[in-house]
Formats: structure tokens, sequence, C-alpha cells
């Protein structure tokens, strides 16, 4: 095979993706003007069910703009030689492959960013803006913005460093030493993530005591359940859209509550969403997510270990010089549809586990709750509650609201 060869191959990956996905996009739009099913027809009155046409109409629309100028920019960057462009620039401040490495991708991640900043303040603060979600003050936007730049310098070049240092120095089983560290990092991550990072975007703070946490641990404790940690996040301070979640393990084991989340519902709904957060510990799912995830990556990096060393993904990309930093581009764009479908499988076992999740909760609490409190959270999302079949296998991590009402009621 040739570079030209490996060239067109990666153009038509990206191509071929592209219009699946605007295919998909284009089925499931068809169906925002669905009648809503029986069972889900007192989620929305009239008017808010206009309301969610009209933002479901206004994202796919606003989706196309935002997709398209991505593909536009993908094929002129290939087209044009972009990577070699910005590996020249990497590789006139220095000569070690560490630092030009470094260079590079805080190049290509900070300008893309920048070129994309313009579609995401639109999105906040026009289409969230005019809908009634914004909560974002200009301040924060782009306080958020420079943190996860931040944040990417420190613990993304932090790890690209090392895993750049291990091929160096261990050549094609560098892979081994790359999924330890990814491994060591994802499981500590897992464990001190709300301790650690949430708080430099986030203020969070202990439940206090009263009727909603006395509820809380009535309901942990008949269950044999310890939960001394919970907490509240301030997530209005972006959006009005509320979510609840389940992290840590041990000692380090906590659940957080959005307070709009606390806001939306009733005492019982907020029990019976923190029940469904319960089953997903208890029935292991968070166990099995994350050690599927340290396999994935096992996986990618023993595939990418076969082909880094071989000139042809640089060539491919229009650089001369083989190095791992375009070598690691290429073979991104390569594993595409592999990643795809891992995926798929994912998403698959997702849907699984929120319906053994919901079970759970039905069987140690209640289910009326429950489906009052999906009701309610899909009214305040403006959710879409008719979505075409091949868009939700393709792309949904939980089952639509009506599934799970069906089998909460069964």
């Amino acid at each position: 095979m040739t570079a030209t060869t490996l060239f067109y191959i990666i153009i038509a990956i990206i191509i071929i993706d592209f219009l699946k996905g605007k295919i998909l996009d284009a089925l499931n739009a068809k169906h925002y003007n669905d009648e809503l099913p029986k069972e889900l027809q007192d989620v929305y009155d009239e008017a808010e069910y206009k309301k969610s046409q009209n933002y479901k109409a206004t994202n796919y629309k606003f989706g196309l703009v935002t997709s398209t100028f991505s593909l536009l920019l993908t094929l002129v960057f290939l087209l044009f030689d972009g990577f070699e462009w910005v590996d020249n620039i990497a590789r006139n401040y220095s000569t070690n492959p560490i630092i030009i490495a470094l260079i590079f991708f805080g190049i290509i991640m900070i300008g893309s960013d920048i070129l994309t900043t313009p579609f995401s303040y639109y999105s906040t603060f026009v289409i969230e803006e005019k809908f009634g979600f914004n909560k974002t003050t200009i301040k924060t936007f782009f306080l958020d913005k420079i943190k996860g730049w931040l944040m990417m310098a420190i613990v993304g070049g932090g790890i690209l460093a090392l895993i750049i240092g291990f091929y160096e120095a261990t050549g094609k089983h560098f892979w081994l030493y790359a999924w330890a560290l990814v491994a060591i990092f994802t499981i500590f991550m897992n464990m001190f993530y709300s301790k650690l990072i949430v708080p430099l975007f986030n203020k969070q703070s202990p439940l206090e005591a009263g009727s909603l946490r006395d509820k809380i641990s009535e309901y942990a404790n008949s269950v044999g359940f310890k939960l001394d940690k919970i907490f509240i996040i301030d997530g209005s301070k972006r959006s009005t859209k509320a979510n609840a979640y389940f992290s840590g393990f041990g000692s380090e084991k906590r659940v957080t509550l959005y307070d709009t989340l606390v806001n939306d519902l009733e005492e019982e709904e907020i029990v019976a969403v923190l029940a469904h957060e319960v089953g997903h510990y208890k029935r292991k799912h968070i166990v099995f997510n994350l050690f599927a995830s340290i396999l994935l990556t096992g996986f990618t990096l023993f595939i990418l270990s076969l082909f880094i060393s071989n000139p042809l993904l640089s060539n491919a990309l229009g650089v001369e010089i083989s190095s791992f930093h375009i070598g690691m581009i290429a073979f991104g764009m390569l594993y595409a549809p592999i990643s795809e479908i891992t995926g798929l499988i994912m998403n698959i076992f997702s849907r699984k586990f929120e319906y053994q999740a919901d079970d759970y909760a039905k069987n140690t609490y209640k289910a009326e709750p429950l489906i009052t409190s999906l009701k309610k959270l899909s009214k305040n999302s403006l959710s879409n509650l008719t979505p075409h079949p091949a868009y939700e296998f393709m792309h949904y991590s939980h089952p639509t609201l009506l599934k799970r009402i069906m089998n909460l009621k069964k």
C-alpha cells in the first residue's frame, strides 16, 4: 500500500462517517412532529410540545452547520498538508520528540477550539438562551475555556509526554507501559474526580440535614448501602437542565445531585432517582464500565503499537519525517470505524444497565415516583420523545422514555 492510497482511505472514512451521521440526523428529524404515545401525552401540553419540536429543529439545523464546517476544516487541513505545516512549526522550537509533540498537539487543540468557539458561543448564548436553558455568564463561559486549556496542558500534556517517553525507551512494547499508566489514571480519576476536578468548575456542598437527607439515609440503610457523602452541585450556574451522578468507590463513593434536580423534583422523586443510581452501584455497572474502558484502551494501544512505527502513517498526512505524534493522528482517523463499533457495543450494554437500575429502584423503592421524575426531567430538558429507531440504536446510551416507563410498569 502506498501513502497516497492510505490518504484516500482516510478521506473516505471521514466522508462516509459524515454522510452516515447526516442520514441518521435527517431520519431522526422526520420524527420530530410525531404524535406522542398515550403514555407520554401528560409530559407536555400543546404549547410545551411545540417548544420542544422547535428546540429539536433548531439544534438539528445548527448541527448541520457545525458538522459541515468541521468536515470542511478537516478536509482542507488534509488536502493542503496542514499537519506538515504545524509539524514544521513545532520542529522550529525543539529537536526533542516529546517537546515537538506537545507543541504540535497544543497548536492543533487550541487552534481547533478557537475556530469552534463562535459556534459554542452561539449555542450557549443564542439557542440555549432562546429556549430558557442558559444560565452561563460570558465570564463563566470564557473562564471555563481557559481552565479547560490549562487542564488539557497539564493532564493531557503530562500523559502524552509519558507515553512518547515510553515509546522512545521501549519501542513497540510502549503500549504495555502506556496501558498501565492510563489504567492507573482512569481508576484514580474515577475515585477522586469529584473531589479534585469538579471544584475547579463548580461549587459543591454537602446536602443539609432535613427531610430529604433523612429520606435518602432511610432508603440507603434499607438496602444496606452506606452513603455518607451526598453533595449538591450548583448546576444552575450554567443551565436549568438537571442531573445526578454516582462516583467513587469504598470510602470515596458519593452521590452528587444538581441543585436544579432538587428544585424540580419532589423528595420522593429524588429518592427514586437516587435508588436508580444505587442500582448501578449494586449491579456492578460502574465497575464493568471502568474495566471495559480500561480493556478497550489496552486493545487500542496494542493495535496502535503494530502500526505506529510504519512511516506510511506520517507520509499519508503529507509529513515526510515519520514521528509518533503524526502517526497517532493518522491512526486515530483510520481507527474511527472500529471505535464506532466499540461505542455501539457499549451503548447496548448501557441501555441494558439502565433497565436493570430502573428495576432495582422499582423493587427496592417505588416505580411511580421514578416514572414521574423521568417525565419531569424529559419535559424540563425538552427531550425528543419520539426518536427514529436507527438513531436511537446508534446514539442513545439510555432507552427512550417510553421504553423505560413500559419497563417500570411491568
